[in-house]
């Protein structure tokens, strides 16, 4: 009824909902894709969702999604906006957008440091009391919006006398908007957009509330997933302060905790501190890879393979395959653990599987290859018995038993037909492909796939060749021709 996994409490279980979509894209079986949708918009509707500020709570202590742990956490918001991002994609629906938009909203304003990087948490409560930052009585917001559009907004957003939490309401929406517009004699129109203008006015009240305390630690893992996500949200979307906030943090984390060759883990203050953990470098360079593929820009790649060799050398199990949680630098544990499980944020192994698959792909160094292919056989007994648990390690054989489309652009980067068209294979939901651009006029001396080699313009025109199994597509021109490419399997 309400979506998600089990009962209560409900966690986002992003990772599970992402393989859902895979799998709905692999067998075109619609039943997964509307669980997707059905989850996503049930949780969007509910109080983990802050409707005024954008950006998700931690979790929900009832099935319903309806009264949350109000905390909200980095790394919960950037698997959140990426997995609404890529729904959005899968389905056209723009609600999904509309969800990521206001949570990166909410990013950008609350958790951006002036440095660049993106702060951890915002507590649960305020003044002492949990969630009283986001609750209302029906008297406040009537008082702050008048009567009619006072009650229009109590009746859409639920807010009652007897109220949801301890006497006072979160929001969240019940009623289809056409519903409340049938009760106050309104068009749905009208309704949306007085809730529009409310919502705003609402909101603007809330600042002068005093605000949850917040976490200003910055975390090298958690800020490499907000990057991917804010990455990926400038591929979909397009905005620039979208590419401007990823660059800022990735040159704020490998300035500032990048240092004689290796990663540190947390900033605060000036100082940063802690050798980093595979979660730190393998996120990291799944940033980066995300970052060249919204730029092209090559820096970006060389530092995703610098940190890989980095990665390999210091947390690899040269006995068993596999990467270790600390590297060689640490100071000794008593045994140095090696997982492929999900928790709240993916498994370390996991992402760094799919790292060297796509490293390999775009650099054509088969020692990625068969690193990742060791690491996909020491997890494969555990995916197939808990595949919940080993969403992230799934979605990395799904890439390698694929095998990615591999999409090369040969043109200039800034003209408007290389951006339109690559607008166009960004609205797309592909996750097994790589990307790469050619400028004929500025030949790449580095190590790079030996496919991008050779690949020239149409008659002066952009061309988009598509690589599948050793085997390139002529090059097309047109969008459609494209399209039909990419959707091939």
């Amino acid at each position: 009824v309400y979506g998600g996994f089990g009962s209560a409490p409900k966690f986002p279980n992003t990772m599970a909902l992402s393989l859902f979509l895979r799998y709905h894209r692999i067998t075109g079986d619609q039943t997964y894709q509307d669980r997707i949708r059905h989850t996503l918009r049930k949780m969007a509707e509910g109080g983990i969702y802050d409707h005024l500020g954008g950006g998700f709570h931690r979790y929900s202590v009832d099935e319903r999604w309806l009264v949350p742990h109000f905390e909200k956490m980095l790394y919960d918001n950037s698997q959140l906006i990426k997995i609404y991002l890529e729904t959005y994609q899968a389905s056209g629906d723009q609600f999904f957008k509309g969800i990521a938009v206001e949570s990166l909203a909410y990013v950008q304003r609350e958790m951006w440091s002036p440095e660049g990087g993106f702060y951890s948490t915002q507590d649960a409560d305020s003044e002492g009391e949990e969630g009283k930052f986001f609750v209302w009585t029906p008297a406040e917001v009537i008082e702050l919006l008048g009567e009619e559009a006072g009650r229009i907004f109590c009746r859409y957003y639920d807010v009652t006398n007897h109220g949801n939490f301890e006497g006072e309401n979160i929001l969240h929406t019940d009623l289809p908007l056409e519903v409340v517009a049938q009760e106050f004699h309104k068009s749905p129109d009208e309704i949306s957009a007085l809730l529009e203008k409310t919502r705003q006015k609402m909101f603007l009240a809330r600042e002068r509330r005093v605000k949850p305390f917040r976490d200003e630690k910055i975390l090298t893992s958690w800020n490499a997933l907000m990057i991917s996500a804010v990455a990926e949200a400038y591929k979909i979307l397009g905005d620039p302060v979208y590419l401007e906030m990823e660059r800022r943090c990735s040159n704020f984390i490998l300035s500032q905790l990048f240092k004689n060759d290796r990663l540190l883990s947390t900033y605060k203050d000036g100082i940063a501190k802690l050798n980093g953990y595979l979660d730190d470098y393998a996120f990291l360079i799944a940033s980066l890879l995300d970052l060249y593929e919204a730029t092209f820009e090559p820096a970006y790649l060389d530092h995703a393979n610098r940190l890989a060799q980095i990665m390999l050398e210091q947390f690899w199990d040269d006995g068993g395959g596999g990467f270790y949680f600390t590297g060689k630098d640490h100071e000794p544990l008593i045994a140095r653990t090696k997982s492929g499980y999900d928790h709240s944020i993916p498994s370390g192994n996991a992402v760094a599987a799919m790292n060297l698959l796509r490293l390999y792909y775009l650099t054509d160094y088969n020692d990625y290859l068969t690193k990742a292919e060791q690491m996909l056989r020491l997890f494969y007994q555990p995916m197939q018995e808990n595949p919940f648990g080993y969403a992230s390690m799934l979605a990395a054989l799904d890439f390698y038993l694929e095998r990615p489309k591999e999409i090369v652009l040969v043109g200039k980067k800034e003209s408007l037909e290389a951006q339109q068209m690559l607008r166009q294979i960004h609205s797309l939901y592909l996750p097994n492909k790589t990307l790469s651009f050619v400028d004929p006029d500025r030949p790449d001396s580095r190590r790079i796939s030996s496919l991008v080699k050779g690949k020239t313009l149409q008659n002066g025109k952009l061309a988009v060749y598509v690589c599948h199994n050793f085997t390139c597509s002529m090059p097309v021109t047109e969008w459609e021709d494209l399209r039909e490419l990419l959707l091939t399997k």
